[in-house]
């Protein structure tokens, strides 16, 4: 019985850490994307904010997608379906930059409780989380919030 216990939260949690790395990998091609269509006089600043966070989320993929292998189960290749916006209106990025930054945080919240009695994964998820909290905090103080 324990082991069938097991087995249906580890379901869930590899579930949960899909969705985690489908943001990432969508976070990853959104701030790509954005660094190459950044203009105005913030454009350099922009410019390197968004290649920093795309590089930080490709990161973060790696280390769900290592903790996913190491549970023994199938890591996603597709982002999450959420679209990303098109525009050449920084402010805009930034908007979508703070929804996105916001929905991996709360994503990740979620998985904290499910890894409490995995001290490993708790801390790289953990890491994980406080990035993204950053990020929120972040991008709100460029939007001047």
């Amino acid at each position: 019985m324990a082991k069938k216990i097991q087995k249906n939260a580890n379901v869930r949690l590899i579930k949960e850490l899909n969705k985690a790395l489908g943001w990432e990998l969508r976070a990853s091609a959104m701030y790509a994307h954005y660094a190459a269509y950044v203009q105005g006089i913030e454009s350099s600043r922009l410019e390197e904010h968004f290649n920093e966070e795309s590089v930080e989320s490709m990161g973060h993929g790696r280390t769900v997608r290592d903790i996913i292998a190491e549970l023994g189960e199938l890591a996603v290749t597709d982002r999450d379906t959420a679209p990303i916006v098109h525009t050449l209106d920084s402010r805009m990025m930034l908007e979508e930059a703070l929804k996105t930054e916001k929905g991996a945080a709360a994503q990740y919240a979620k998985i904290m409780p499910m890894v409490k009695n995995q001290p490993r994964f708790m801390h790289a998820l953990m890491h994980i989380l406080m990035d993204e909290q950053r990020a929120v905090v972040e991008v709100e103080r460029l939007l001047a919030r």
